[in-house]
């Protein structure tokens, strides 16, 4: 059940007359009045003999028997309350009782005193009614609306649990503005698949990823294509911003500007600025990072997808231990990892990451405030995916991106089981949603790469193989038998021979890839091992142009350390995917 308290208005008749009008595009049927302030109150809808100006007169009664300059300007108060389609269709009388219950809340309606505004409750559907109330009491006092959208929504999380509706989880007002009804109905007159505030929000997040600086995010913005115009103080400081799409035009044909903050909460310019403002914070490298430090180099595709991969690993890691407020900040900068990844992917990953990166940036905020600074390592990352550029489906680009959406996936799900830890109930379900896309597009992008894997596994000499299944029992004996039966094994046997080609000792890296993380829970414990020993080990992640392995003879490993794709691996703990 949703209810949404809309924008104040001034006159009564008119929005009687939508409320028991056709609609815009012939969706009332059969409008009538379900409850109001007076049972004997006049339905035009069912009464014949009764005119929207008859109800009108008689709800605005308080508002003109006030004194002229104590009457509310804009009196017409709104309020809309939807059931999902899933659920139920109520009776008149359950409207009823659901339309008495949500003025009480709000504080229209005062049935203890006797002393409400009066308000009407009009059906003209199965799934919702609308309340409209002139906003000055019977007693000619106003009525006490502080936080009444909260308090229609805790009524709303209540009427669920009695009428057996789908339950929605609570919010706590970070989430993103929604579109108002007149811009969804605008996007279906153009026939647009989503609001401008919709596109203009994942439009303005993919601009601020990565980004360092004012600069350089205006340069992106007006780059996308947007109409930016920038709010500058009488002193001539910059203090905010508002952006439009070209084409979307209001009835005198000028563009509909929206401020950042009008988007969500976290893309004002102020808050924006808290990403790369601040003091210098030791990266997770060792090396201190500033905020307007240069670009170290312009990584490609394939090598900006490892080290974010590497990033990702060592922010798992954090939720083991760390702050809140650093927990926060890390969720947050995981957020801008993945619209840089959906902005960058090949097109047969591209939907599924945009989902990803869409759903999980309601999981981005809460009311935990991000330290920001500790999130360096990440926010970085999603700076050299922007500017490693588009990466290709196949090849070693192809082979990395499923490298990384699989490391993805598990920040995504410790971001989800944080929230839930921390009973952020919407951020929580945004981040399993997000990991459901992410388990699409992971499939997608490791198909071809995996494949070629398989294929290298099944043509492995039977004594190489016997040896890495020897490697296997030894490193981790209690999953070795349910890896072995596993499709994914011929992979993950090739792996350990080209991790042993290269030098390595296939058991010891084994033992590091498994790292203090338990596997058991993982769909499929050979793909996880396969991405793990591959970064470790610096291995191509496609391995398509590497030689066969048609000797069974033993390679003396020659490395006395295991070395990562950018250096020696200094914490060997990973997180455990799920899919």
């Amino acid at each position: 059940m949703i209810p949404r308290i809309h924008k104040r208005g001034k006159r009564t008749i008119g929005l009687l007359a939508y409320l028991y009008g056709p609609g815009t595009h012939e969706e009332h049927t059969d409008p009538h009045l379900v409850a109001s302030w007076d049972d004997n109150a006049p339905d035009p809808g069912r009464d014949p003999q009764a005119t929207l100006k008859q109800l009108q007169h008689l709800i605005d009664q308080p508002v003109q028997n006030a004194e002229e300059d104590s009457r509310p300007t804009q009196h017409v108060w709104h309020l809309s309350v939807r059931n999902a389609p899933t659920d139920r269709i109520l009776s008149d009388e359950e409207w009823a009782d659901v339309a008495r219950r949500m003025v009480a809340s709000a504080g229209i309606d005062d049935p203890d005193q006797g002393a409400g505004c009066r308000w009407a409750a009009v059906r003209h559907a199965d799934d919702h009614i609308h309340i409209i109330a002139t906003l000055v009491r019977e007693d000619g006092y106003k009525p006490d609306l502080d936080h009444d959208a909260q308090r229609v929504q805790d009524e709303a999380r209540l009427l669920e649990a009695e009428l057996g509706l789908r339950r929605l989880n609570a919010g706590d007002r970070t989430a993103a503005q929604r579109p108002t009804s007149a811009e969804r109905h605008k996007t279906e007159r153009e026939d647009r698949e989503r609001t401008p505030r919709e596109e203009l929000r994942e439009t303005v997040r993919r601009a601020v990823a990565g980004a360092s600086s004012d600069t350089e995010f205006f340069d992106r913005l007006a780059a996308s294509g947007l109409l930016v115009r920038q709010r500058i103080a009488p002193s001539g400081d910059l203090i905010g911003y508002t952006v439009a799409l070209p084409d979307d035009r209001n009835k005198d044909g000028d563009p509909v500007f929206y401020s950042g903050s009008k988007l969500a909460p976290d893309l004002s310019l102020p808050r924006i600025r808290e990403r790369w403002a601040g003091t210098e914070t030791p990266g997770q490298d060792g090396d201190s990072i500033t905020a307007d430090a240069p670009l170290r180099s312009v990584p490609g595709p394939a090598t900006a997808r490892r080290a974010a991969t590497t990033a990702a690993w060592q922010a798992v890691l954090v939720f083991d231990s760390g702050d809140d407020e650093v927990i926060a900040a890390h969720i947050a900068a995981a957020g801008e990892v993945l619209d840089a990844l959906a902005k960058t992917s090949a097109a047969h990953t591209r939907k599924e990451l945009g989902e990803a990166a869409s759903a999980f940036e309601r999981a981005s905020r809460s009311h935990v405030r991000a330290a920001r600074g500790h999130d360096r390592a990440l926010r970085q990352a999603a700076r050299d995916l922007v500017h490693g550029g588009p990466a290709l489906g196949r090849g070693e680009d192809g082979a990395s991106t499923a490298m990384l959406i699989d490391m993805a996936f598990f920040l995504v799900t410790a971001a989800a089981a944080w929230h839930g830890k921390k009973e952020h109930a919407q951020q929580a379900a945004a981040a399993l949603q997000a990991a459901e896309h992410l388990r699409t597009a992971y499939q997608a992008a490791a198909g071809h790469p995996m494949a070629v894997l398989h294929q290298r596994g099944r043509l492995l000499p039977p004594a190489l193989q016997r040896r890495q299944a020897a490697y296997l029992r030894a490193a981790v004996p209690e999953l070795a038998e349910q890896i072995l039966a596993e499709a994914g094994w011929s992979a993950l046997a090739a792996t350990l021979a080209d991790a042993e080609a290269a030098g390595h000792d296939p058991a010891a890296l084994l033992v590091e890839a498994s790292g203090r993380r338990e596997l058991g829970s993982a769909e499929s414990v050979s793909d996880v091992l396969v991405w793990r020993l591959r970064r470790l080990a610096g291995l191509p992640a496609d391995a398509s142009a590497m030689p066969i392995h048609q000797s069974g003879s033993a390679t003396k490993p020659s490395r006395s350390h295991i070395s990562g794709p950018t250096g020696p691996v200094r914490d060997t703990r990973d997180p455990v995917r799920g899919h």
